[in-house]
């Protein structure tokens, strides 16, 4: 009889236990399938991400790319403070592997070395190389933060990202009809004060070279975009895509004042996704909407080549689901414990956005 009633008790708990964690099971249930929604949605528009950082051919990322029918433009980068970044043409050649081995899924956005900058022959050297790319399908060319905030010229001062030695190169570039991916400055907290509640603040945490608050000598972040504004009325047949919203990630005003003036001038929204969600959601929506033609999709993300590829893949698919909830629905999302409410964009913009905007502002992009 004992061995009866313990036996009841078990069944008895163990039909109560499921009871109780049915509704969390189904949420759970709801999550994946909502995930897998908003991936099934996102691969509907045969999405372009024109941001992103690729060391190494995985199968379980080349199987997602397919899945999602997703392009992207790998960009290139030289950086001093990187080994793997610190030599160009191996990066060259391991993209162009990659290009060719991602049936169609990968494309190059190269770049050149302003490590060279005070050379005799920096701009010819430049434009030979940067030529040989486009050869070999490069759609692109991406100049990085170092010029206006690390390289200096032979008498000590931060050469700018509009400085004759570059207008050659930025001319050739308007002339072979490609596009010039413009990251210059950084978020405004790079320049102080410390704020832990910035999207970016983590990232001068680990790389604090970048963080100029408080150090002499550095240009203002008001004199480099300056620098970059004087490029496009200088080169008005020159395509340029501010990267990361142009380093004006909390400026929308800023952002329309220079879309107005240049008609040359568009912005990704790499790494930068999360300052749109911080920013009043009708404000947003408004901006996105009027400028639904200049503005491209871009993530930032990488795949390093030592990364431990499911763990990354993880993380790109993360990224995907919550831009894709914040830019299509209607859903509350949770960003750090912040409530953020999404965008609901019609699906016209949504395709601008994450597809034919990058068709139109990249050339060779298809």
């Amino acid at each position: 009889m004992k061995y009866r009633n313990h036996v009841f008790i078990v069944a008895f708990l163990t039909f109560a236990a499921w009871i109780i964690s049915r509704p969390l099971l189904a949420g759970q249930a709801a999550n994946e399938t909502s995930s897998e929604q908003a991936l099934n949605s996102l691969a509907a528009l045969q999405p372009i991400d024109v941001h992103v950082h690729i060391f190494k051919s995985d199968p379980s990322f080349q199987n997602f790319f397919e899945a999602t029918h997703l392009k992207l433009m790998n960009i290139l980068v030289m950086d001093d403070t990187l080994p793997y970044r610190k030599a160009l043409q191996p990066q060259i050649t391991d993209a162009l592997n990659l290009v060719h081995s991602s049936h169609g899924h990968i494309l190059l956005c190269t770049t050149f070395d302003p490590y060279k900058f005070n050379d005799a022959s920096f701009p010819t050297e430049a434009i030979k190389q940067i030529d040989e790319n486009f050869a070999q399908g490069a759609v692109a060319v991406k100049i990085w933060k170092n010029i206006g905030m690390e390289i200096k010229d032979r008498n000590g001062k931060f050469i700018l990202p509009d400085d004759p030695k570059f207008t050659p190169i930025y001319q050739e570039i308007a002339k072979r009809g490609k596009t010039l991916m413009s990251h210059v400055a950084e978020p405004d907290v790079a320049w102080g004060p410390a704020d832990p509640s910035d999207p970016s603040w983590s990232y001068y945490q680990e790389h604090p070279q970048w963080y100029v608050a408080g150090k002499t000598g550095f240009p203002a972040k008001k004199t480099i975009l300056e620098a970059r504004d004087h490029i496009l009325a200088s080169n008005p047949k020159l395509l340029m895509v501010g990267v990361h919203l142009g380093s004006m990630e909390k400026d929308l005003d800023g952002i329309a004042s220079r879309l107005d003036k240049y008609p040359n001038f568009a912005v990704d929204t790499g790494a930068r996704m999360e300052y749109l969600m911080l920013t009043p959601t009708e404000k947003v929506r408004a901006f996105l909407t009027r400028y639904q033609d200049r503005v491209l999709y871009g993530t930032d993300l990488d795949l390093v080549a030592d990364a431990n590829a499911q763990e990354s893949l993880k993380e790109w698919q993360k990224t995907y689901i919550r831009d894709w909830r914040f830019m299509a629905t209607d859903e509350t999302l949770d960003l750090n414990g912040r409530s953020v409410h999404g965008l609901k964009l019609p699906e016209t913009v949504l395709r601008k956005i994450y597809r034919t905007n990058a068709l139109h502002w990249i050339p060779g992009v298809h």
